[in-house]
Order: structure tokens, then sequence, then C-alpha cells
């Protein structure tokens, strides 16, 4: 399986050409993004250009990065390899070095057969559609590389996690000094990648007591890599046998954040980027984004605030422009993504601890008792196999025969109705069809999900007809 798309290029390793993620492919997809970098470079600028590359765990790391450090050097680009990384440190490292871009060689939250080569311009943040796009027509074409004495060289650079973990600590609304004081005890889940590496940096140097749950960064996932409490027994057993106040979990390229409360319940994905955005809104207030398919309860702790809120499609970049059109001050995704735009403009795992424990910490009461604070919304989350036919029709047919909602089709389509919403939309990292309802019990919500799946199955199956 072979994924192009605003997330990046993703695929399943090994197989055929063009069939899934193949040295080939690699190789093509990243001479087409080094060729996309001399196309922009300045006609000024001197010597050669510069990307940076870092990659989580996965077991076909290695390799991928050497395609893709190789292929670089040959068309003459030189490359600064942070080595185990994550996703939000490459982010950071791209504009401090001055690099023209950079590639996070990682496919997030899907399985370990699964990698994938993020793209980054000189900002450090994802391509917009059109770039992608230009990388996509480049990587067709009969590219010229390097002579020989202009070939690039790549340089290892692993102090940047250090860097990140400081970057985190200089945030003027993360209390170093109050969580230290606290002596928090916190287990940390990371799946065996290298969130095992960067979350116990970032906790050890907040004097915090860490319980390692899956922090060897093997690749080899001790369980399905998306932070959702059907994979987090462990997390839980951890957090209840060791006494902790809390438990992090984080996904292999540590750009998702969720949390365990003391009790061993779930504080909810969705709910991450609520209380982080509580925490800022407190001492800076302004407007808030997040994606269609997050929940209602932002916009609700926004409103509290006495602040707005705005939808973005789904997708980083997305929610990015939006936060950068509204000039937001906190934004991200209900999936545990924050994006901190005081910090950078990216999901950040670390800086969402940072500022998460902070807010832990000046409220003085338990995980779960803050979680307690906020409105309590149900979500379902499920999702059916692409088809083979037209999606869009069906997904168009569906749009017109629902009377009772308020629709917004700027990202699939969704349906604001009064017991709660509804969002169907192709996937931009799978091939699926993602169904994400939401209401005010899970009966509720469950009833909407199901309800709309059926519906558009049969329309799916009168368009294949």
């Amino acid at each position: 399986m072979l994924i192009a798309s605003i997330s990046g290029i993703r695929g399943t390793v090994g197989g055929k050409r063009g069939e899934g993620l193949s040295p080939i492919d690699v190789a093509e997809f990243a001479a087409g993004y080094g060729a996309w970098v001399w196309e922009r470079r300045s006609a000024d600028k001197v010597g050669r250009p510069k990307v940076v590359v870092g990659r989580d765990a996965r077991i076909s790391g290695p390799w991928v990065r050497d395609v893709v450090c190789g292929t670089l050097n040959a068309l003459g680009v030189d490359v600064v390899d942070l080595g185990l990384s994550t996703t939000p440190t490459v982010e950071i490292a791209v504009p401090e070095l001055q690099a023209e871009g950079g590639l996070i060689l990682t496919a997030s939250h899907n399985p370990k057969q699964w990698n994938a080569l993020k793209l980054l311009n000189e900002k450090g943040e994802f391509l917009s559609g059109e770039d992608g796009d230009r990388v996509l027509a480049l990587a067709k074409e009969d590219l010229t590389f390097a002579e020989v004495d202009r070939t690039g060289q790549t340089t290892l650079e692993e102090g940047w996690l250090d860097h990140h973990v400081e970057h985190v600590l200089g945030l003027s609304l993360v209390d170093a000094s109050r969580i230290r004081a606290a002596k928090l005890k916190v287990a940390v889940d990371a799946v065996n990648s290298s969130g095992g590496i960067a979350v116990p940096k970032l906790l050890k140097a907040l004097d915090v007591e860490v319980v390692p749950v899956h922090c060897e960064p093997t690749g080899q996932f001790a369980h399905n890599p998306e932070p959702l409490p059907q994979h987090l027994d462990d997390l839980t057993q951890a957090v209840l046998r060791e006494g902790c106040n809390l438990g992090i979990s984080v996904d292999p390229d540590v750009d998702r954040l969720c949390f365990v409360c003391e009790d061993g319940s779930f504080f909810g994905e969705e709910y991450t980027l609520v209380a982080v955005a509580d925490h800022i809104l407190a001492h800076t207030p302004g407007p808030t984004v997040s994606n269609l398919s997050s929940t209602r309860a932002l916009r609700e702790v926004a409103h509290r605030h006495g602040c707005s809120h705005t939808a973005a499609a789904v997708g980083e970049v997305n929610v990015v422009a939006q936060m950068r059109a509204c000039d937001a001050v906190i934004g991200g995704e209900g999936n545990g993504g924050v994006i901190y735009p005081t910090s950078h403009a990216g999901r950040d795992a670390l800086v969402g601890i940072g500022l998460f424990l902070t807010l832990l910490v000046e409220r003085g009461g338990t995980c779960s008792s803050l979680r307690a604070s906020y409105p309590t919304f149900h979500m379902v989350k499920d999702k059916m196999a692409l088809p083979p036919v037209d999606v869009d029709a069906a997904l168009q047919a569906l749009k017109e025969s629902v009377t009772d909602a308020e629709i917004n089709d700027v990202d699939g389509v969704k349906f604001d109705l009064e017991e709660g919403w509804v969002h169907l939309r192709k996937s931009n990292t799978e091939p699926i069809l993602r169904i994400y309802a939401e209401a005010g019990s899970h009966e509720a919500a469950r009833r909407l999900a199901d309800t709309f799946a059926a519906e558009l199955r049969e329309l799916l199956a009168s368009t294949g007809a």
C-alpha cells in the first residue's frame, strides 16, 4: 500500500515498486523533494542547500534514512541527520539550522510495517497541497544529479532532543520550578519508539519520577501505536500499581499526546488540547482553532474565557493555516495534537506535556478532578475500508438527503445536529473512510455513527452498482 497525501508519502515496507514503500519509491520521492528544494532556492544563494532529517525508531528506519540521505547527497544537497528524533524536534531544528527544509521518516500512528516521508519547508512546517503536488510531479521527471565534486554531505547531530527539552523549559507558560516542587510520579508509554528517549528526558529535567512502560526504542511496537484507551492497558496498570499521579502516552513520532488519570480513568485524547487551551487562555486570551473532527469541549472552554473558536479541515497544515488566519493563541487536533504557536507551528507532545503539567500543579488537584472540570461529550470513532467506487458522489448524495443539520463540507461532510454531530471523510493517511460522531452520551454518539454509516453504505453500494 502506498499513499501520497497532505500528510506526506507513506506506505507499507516491502513488496513491488509502486505497491508499497520500496527503496526505489523512497529514492524517487526523496529525489522529487530534493529537486523541489533546489527549484525554490533563491538565485543569490551560494553553496549547497541544507535539509534536516530525523526518524522514529521503526525497524525500517535505518535503511529508509540511508536511501533518503544518499539520494539528497546525490542531488548536491547537504543533510543534517538528527538520528532518532521526533517530528516536532525536526520542525524546531529546520529554521534554527537555517535549512531549506526537513524530512521526518515516520508513519506516525501507523503500525510497524508502515513508514513514511513527512515533508517540511524552510519554516519547519508541512508543505502546502500545492507544494506537495509539485514534489510528486518532480519525482516522476528525469532529474539531473550532481557531478561528483558537487556531491552533498551528511552530518550527524544527535543533541537535538536535549535542545528540544531546553526549548520547552524556556517557555514562559511552562512553570518548571513549580512542577519540580510538586515531586510528581508519572508512567510513560512510548510504544518502543523515540518518545522513550524524549519524554523521560523532559520529565527528568522537571524532577519527575518516571515509570517507563515500553520505552526501549527498538521499533517493535508493544501494541497498536495509536494512543487510544483500548491500546493502553499496560500504561493503566502501571499507573495504578506504582501509585502514579498520571500516565503519559505518545505515538511513535511524539506529536500526539494523551493521559491516564491517577485512578486509571482516561483523560481522553480529545481533552488534551482542551486542558492545554484552558491553561493558555487563562494567561493569554485569544482565538482558538481545532479541526472539524475535534470535540465541542474546546469551543465551550474558549467561550468560558470569552474567546472565539474556529474549525479547520483535518490535517496539521490546514489547522496551522486557519490559526494564522485568525491569529490563534492555541490550536490543534482532537487526536492529542497540541499546536502552540509561541513555540512553533506544529503538533508537539513535549510542549503539551510541559503546559499540561503546569496546569495540573497550578490547580493543585488530581488529574481526574481536572478532567471533571470540563464539559463532558462522548465521541465514537469508526472507520470503514475505502471502497473502489466514487466515494465523493456518495458523500454528496448523503449531504443532500439530510435536511435537519448544519452542514460543513470543507473536508468530507460534517453534520451538526441538535443532539450532536457526525463527520465523514476520507483519511489522509490510510485507505479508509473515517466516521466520527459526538453527543452528550456514548449511546447517542454510537447511534449517530451507526445511522450515518448505514446510510453511507447504502449510497456506496448504489454508486458502485
